[in-house]
């Protein structure tokens, strides 16, 4: 079935709801099978003889460029079909080959693994923002988009708790299989309850031509995205966010680990719950927020970031003074709390400012620019400086690495303020709000 013959379908206010849960656990495990890599990546290193550029090139580089790449191709699908049946075998993908990463016996095979794994999570998120943008109405997508990306707090809490738990008791390898085996059932779960709703169906052009229009030709849809300065901007600041985000994320283990001296099992109990919370909150906190602020000003959906991100420059520099690790993980909630801050804002200006047949495929160029930028250089970047600090500092390179993210978080607080710059001209998102 083409997504032009769905029929439009009244739903309840409780069954938007359950479907937006079932979507954000979903994303727990699509996000938890791409980060338990960084959890589990010292005693990886330790058995495969890794350098760090190694990993964050598992952790990043290798799983992004695919990850970006299928996510266009896949979206470009997603505009067409029932974005339920290429979300629920996308899961399948990416489960199965989590789990074959815990078969691995060299980089390559990682490698290769976890490139399937970014294959098969391209499928997951683009769809996903367009089937919430169609049960939810546009003064409250900033919630439901908040609720879905709730799954990266916690599914980095749970990969940080349950990967580190099982890794520390039964090896990294048995961790990989327990954490993706299960998503499996969730993909079952997907087909048996999640309805495709009709596109467009609650946003104010829904009687007019445009929300009927069919999805424009990729190219189309592309030159597009790139011909609205507010999107081109919103993406910038998106991904700049993102390299911040990643890169800590990505190497607050080992942070921890090498230079504070915690332990894997300490690292399960302790970091994953500073994680899980100040994420869960710094991640609904902003979509609640910008729902409301932006009523008064549009801006907001920029401002917010920028702030947060502002915030983080002392907590940064207080984390690498930190003499111990029960310190270092005080400064690093601040972080946790407020990285996350920039993305549902961004998801809701791009749900928001594009006709619904654009939708998957802007959520995924958004993706795209994030994801290489954000995923793709991000640990990369760290490792890498990490790698040549080495010779002179030892296990304390890691502090050089994360010291040299303080003038990408000074280009991420300016982009963000220029995005808000467009935001206030753009005539179509004024509309939408």
């Amino acid at each position: 079935m083409t997504a032009a013959s769905v029929p439009a379908v009244p739903v309840s206010k409780g069954y938007r709801y359950l479907v937006v849960i079932v979507l954000a656990v979903v994303y727990t495990f699509n996000f938890m099978d791409r980060q338990i890599m960084s959890i589990l990546q010292e005693p990886i290193r330790e058995e495969l003889n890794l350098s760090d550029t190694q990993l964050g090139m598992l952790t990043g580089l290798t799983f992004a460029l695919f990850y970006t790449t299928f996510g266009v191709l896949l979206a470009w699908a997603a505009d067409r079909y029932k974005r339920t049946w290429i979300m629920a075998a996308s899961c399948a993908v990416w489960s199965l080959f989590t789990a074959l990463c815990g078969l691995a016996t060299n980089f390559v095979q990682l490698a290769l693994s976890r490139v399937v794994v970014g294959i098969g999570e391209a499928g997951g998120s683009p769809p996903s923002y367009s089937l919430i943008s169609d049960y939810f109405p546009p003064k409250e997508r900033g919630v439901g988009l908040a609720i879905y990306s709730l799954g990266v707090p916690i599914g980095s809490m749970v990969g940080a708790g349950v990967g580190g738990a099982i890794a520390a008791a039964y090896g990294w390898r048995i961790a990989f299989i327990a954490v993706g085996l299960p998503g499996l059932l969730l993909a079952l779960v997907m087909l048996l309850l999640i309805r495709e709703p009709k596109r467009g169906g609650l946003d104010p052009i829904a009687a007019g031509a445009i929300a009927h229009d069919p999805a424009p030709p990729m190219m189309s849809a592309i030159a597009s995205f790139f011909a609205n300065r507010t999107l081109v901007l919103i993406a910038i600041s998106s991904g700049l966010s993102a390299f911040v985000g990643y890169a800590m994320l990505n190497w607050n283990p080992s942070f921890l680990m090498r230079v504070k001296g915690m332990s894997l099992a300490q690292v399960g109990a302790y970091y994953s719950l500073v994680l899980g919370i100040t994420g869960m909150i710094g991640t609904f906190g902003s979509g609640w927020l910008v729902d409301k602020l932006s009523l008064r000003d549009r801006r907001w959906y920029s401002w917010v970031p920028a702030i947060a991100f502002a915030l983080t420059i002392p907590a940064l520099a207080g984390l690498l003074w930190a003499p111990t690790w029960q310190f270092a993980l005080l400064f690093l909630a601040v972080p946790s709390l407020l990285n996350n801050m920039y993305l549902a804002p961004a998801l809701t200006v791009v749900q928001n400012a594009v006709p619904p047949a654009r939708r998957t495929m802007s959520g995924a160029i958004l993706l795209f620019i994030l994801n290489l930028v954000g995923l793709g250089g991000g640990p990369l970047y760290v490792g890498f400086i990490s790698d040549h600090a080495k010779a002179q500092y030892g296990e304390q390179s890691l502090v050089i690495g994360f010291a040299a993210l303080f003038p990408i978080i000074l280009l991420t607080i300016l982009a963000h303020i220029a995005a808000s710059l467009s935001i206030a001209r753009d005539k179509r998102l004024a509309a939408a709000l």
